[in-house]
């Protein structure tokens, strides 16, 4: 049996064209149970109702997930397992991560983010960045800024951009690839 998927945008939500709406697409085609909920406020982000509905997420799948972030999901997970209270996810895929440095005032609220490997090791059994190496809302680079000191391992997709449909991504089979097996490393 399949893990139940959890799908979480980034600041100003992800539409139609974006890789996470034909991702959740995909895995629903595929008989998967998938959660991929608006967060409140995207345009103007909270970080407490973000992790509320967040843990209401998670409390509604039950089971361990294969939890797919983009953006500033990612930092809000990274909020979550630095306070985790039992709760495993499967597999955990931050697709990048912004920085504090982004020129965004909206996300300010959500940093610092806590960077804590064994936190984020006690809330997922595996955990993978996905990032580029020019990303605009992460120039120090994500697995410089993220992937290194949480001992996690970093795909790093050249000249890519913020990894959206923007520079190039809708459809993204090798996330779905990801979602489904695990596999690595995820491409472009």
């Amino acid at each position: 049996m399949s893990p139940p998927f959890l799908i979480l945008h980034g600041l100003q939500g992800s539409g139609p064209g974006h890789w996470q709406t034909w991702l959740a697409a995909r895995l629903r085609a595929a008989g998967g149970r998938v959660a991929y909920p608006d967060l409140p406020d995207a345009d103007a982000p909270s970080p407490a109702a973000w992790h509320e509905t967040l843990d209401a997420q998670l409390d509604g799948l039950g089971a361990a997930p294969v939890v797919v972030c983009h953006s500033l999901s990612c930092v809000l997970w990274l909020h979550h397992a630095a306070q985790v209270h039992g709760r495993r996810a499967e597999r955990v895929l931050l697709v990048a991560p912004p920085s504090a440095s982004a020129p965004v005032p909206e996300i300010a609220p959500f940093f610092p983010a806590p960077v804590d490997a064994t936190a984020v090791a006690e809330a997922a059994a595996q955990t993978r960045i996905v990032c580029s190496d020019d990303d605009p809302y992460c120039p120090e680079g994500a697995a410089a800024l993220y992937a290194e000191p949480l001992a996690v391992e970093a795909d790093v997709l050249p000249g890519r951009g913020h990894l959206n449909p923007e520079t190039g991504l809708g459809a993204w089979p090798a996330v779905e690839a990801w979602c489904r097996e695990g596999t690595t490393p995820v491409t472009a």
